[in-house]
């Protein structure tokens, strides 16, 4: 317990205060640092992928308060080893195939180091001119790789910028669409305001909608059919304009999706922004995990139709080797964003801005302060060149093509939805355990599937995740690590083989015990 003495000696002990950015001793701990992390990376493959902890496991590991005195990074690195990498899903493992990948890189940890120490905030120009004119070079050069037509680009009068994520995105441009809108009908027709997308669209868009002011019943998710592989179609989208308009709402704004989350369906870009332009709705176009794909010149026509957009998106830190957090957004029209984002106080008032002459990001996003993100993307960029990222995108969508290949050769499995880029969406089918394919229904599938899904996390040796599409159940295999080779693909199969089997054993029935059988799987997915 401490004392009034102790108190005392601890006010008055200022000149013992270690400082805090001490050179020589920032060099011995960074190099302990990175020993740690490179020894994490030579043994990654060796953890469970997903954390086998249990809720609350880390209140039982470590004190109940902070420490009074300071504590040697030697004591903390052990902590870590001990208590928080078991806690952690090795997102970087080469046997990850969930969600969709956060791919990092050499570069990218050496750009965010680069982020990091410098620690600027680089709201306006003037708080850091570098911050703000790499950034704008950074952008103009990767819309060029992905040839973006000219107006998204600042030399074309349009601009690019990089938000946090595909969520701040979709906020950023719905409510510059917004503005727009009502500094024209006036601001008392919020009410009205009317946003689509598909149902396969990222929740992120209902969310915008809804900060942004957005009615929640205003948000149509129109409906998407397996026959169009789950892209929305342009008639349905001109239906519910139709509908909208007869009852004296205000279409807004409309999601496209180039690699939705749960298969990766492409939403067919040209005639969705033909039919948006009839009713000058703003087109945001959220290629989030599927744009990096679209360097490669035989993934480009995935984004065929972007001319028509007013705003396009993806996230670097997915499949383009750039740690969290890096979100790369272009506009045609920055101005829209600067009406509805900007604000200018006096403290930030300065002659740079006054000119007109430079960017001042913090009118393009929510935030005020920013990182120096494109520090990271500049590095990645140049260490490894646009060929090899290329290549290194294409080895992820061959070793996909192989699994997918591995999977049509079973006949027990299915590719549930074509597969676009470098993830495959499978499920078991029937015939499943005796049962024949008229006997085995839906429900019955679905269930044996989640429960396939289950067993093969349970390992440890592999972490997949699903989602459920045109009401079937199905299992998401992303391929996209850069630690992750041909041997890694081929061991998952037999991961999800020998559970599959094992399964199949347990649920082997006739089918005149289809009803008993229905009842224990489907306890097993929801009990």
């Amino acid at each position: 317990m401490g004392s009034i003495h102790d108190v005392a000696l601890e006010n008055n002990n200022v000149a013992c205060q270690p400082n805090p950015l001490d050179p020589e001793e920032f060099r011995r701990q960074s190099h302990m640092m990175v020993d740690f992390i490179a020894d994490y990376y030579h043994n990654v493959d060796k953890y469970p992928v997903l954390s086998q902890v249990s809720p609350g496991y880390l209140r039982e590991c470590l004190p109940d308060s902070a420490p009074n005195h300071a504590e040697p990074i030697e004591a903390i690195l052990q902590d870590v080893r001990n208590h928080i990498i078991p806690g952690i899903t090795h997102w970087q493992s080469p046997n990850y195939y969930a969600y969709f990948p956060s791919s990092g890189s050499i570069a990218g940890f050496l750009g965010e180091m680069l982020s990091v120490g410098f620690n600027v905030v680089g709201f306006n120009w003037m708080s850091s001119p570098a911050a703000t004119e790499l950034e704008t070079i950074v952008m103009d050069w990767l819309g060029k790789i992905l040839n973006l037509p000219k107006q998204f680009l600042f030399s074309g009068g349009g601009g690019g910028v990089l938000q946090g994520t595909t969520c701040e995105a979709i906020l950023c441009t719905v409510t510059a669409a917004r503005d727009k809108v009502l500094n024209k009908i006036g601001r008392d027709r919020i009410g009205d305001l009317v946003v689509y997308c598909s149902d396969q669209t990222h929740c992120a868009l209902k969310k915008a909608a809804q900060i942004a002011g957005i009615h929640p019943d205003n948000i149509r998710a129109l409906q998407t059919r397996r026959s169009d592989a789950f892209g929305l179609c342009p008639e349905t989208l001109r239906s519910a304009l139709a509908d909208d308009v007869s009852e004296g709402l205000v279409p807004l704004y409309l999601c496209a999706t180039v690699g939705t989350t749960s298969s990766t369906a492409v939403d067919p870009l040209r005639g969705l922004c033909e039919v948006a332009a009839e009713h000058d709705i703003w087109v945001h176009i959220d290629a989030a995990y599927a744009g990096s794909a679209c360097i490669c010149p035989e993934f480009r026509h995935f984004i065929d139709g972007v001319e028509g957009a007013n705003s396009f998106s993806f996230n670097a830190h997915k499949w383009f080797f750039t740690t969290l957090d890096c979100c790369c957004m272009w506009v045609k029209e920055p101005q829209h964003l600067v009406n509805a984002l900007s604000t200018n106080p006096e403290y930030l008032r300065n002659n740079a801005t006054e000119s007109k002459k430079v960017v001042d990001y913090k009118d393009w996003q929510i935030a005020l302060s920013r990182r120096f993100r494109s520090l990271k993307l500049w590095m990645v960029l140049r260490s490894y060149g646009v060929a090899n990222l290329r290549n290194s995108i294409r080895s992820h969508v061959n070793m996909a093509e192989l699994f997918e290949e591995l999977v049509t050769k079973d006949e027990r499995f299915e590719v549930v939805v074509p597969r676009n880029f470098s993830m495959v969406c499978f499920r078991l089918r029937p015939p499943l355990g005796g049962l024949s394919a008229r006997d085995c229904g839906l429900e019955t599938t679905n269930a044996i599937t989640k429960r396939l899904l289950d067993a093969v996390n349970a390992t440890g040796k592999v972490f997949v995740t699903h989602a459920v599409v045109g009401g079937v159940y199905l299992i998401r295999f992303a391929v996209g690590s850069p630690l992750t080779e041909e041997r890694h693909v081929r061991s998952a199969w037999m991961v999800v083989r020998e559970q599959a089997e094992a399964l199949l054993a347990e649920f082997k029935v006739h089918p005149v015990m289809q009803e008993q059988a229905d009842a224990v799987l489907t306890q097993a997915v929801h009990g």
